[in-house]
């Protein structure tokens, strides 16, 4: 059994937007978020945004960390964290600190490293 670098509890998500939904416009949280359906628009949050494998976005995502395994076409800015799982396709431009990149993903597009946000580098 493979094991994912990020470990989510479905008690740690606080919204969701199923498989089969779609929904268009800006949506903004404060904690975590996951999607599997169809969303175009903004997404801005200083948590996780979650994405499953069944999940097509187009626009623009601000979040801190991003764990992302389906669709994405659009500008992504994490201030923590990205991890692009199998099997997520994207397209577009992608700025954080921290990438993670596994096998059998496809990402066309730019990456821009950045230093983490003095927030994330914070000690808790």
């Amino acid at each position: 059994m493979k094991k994912k670098s990020v470990s989510i509890e479905k008690a740690d998500i606080k919204a969701f937007l199923g498989p089969g939904s779609q929904f268009e416009g800006k949506l903004s949280f404060d904690e975590m978020v996951r999607l599997d359906g169809r969303f175009i628009g903004e997404i801005r949050s200083s948590d996780t945004l979650v994405v499953g494998d069944t999940a097509e976005i187009e626009g623009d995502i601000h979040v801190g960390c991003l764990v992302l395994s389906g669709s994405f076409k659009g500008n992504i800015v994490a201030s923590q964290k990205v991890e692009l799982l199998a099997p997520a396709r994207v397209e577009g431009i992608l700025e954080t600190p921290q990438l993670k990149i596994e096998d059998k993903v496809i990402f066309n597009g730019e990456i821009r490293m950045t230093n983490p946000s003095p927030a994330a580098t914070e000690v808790k």
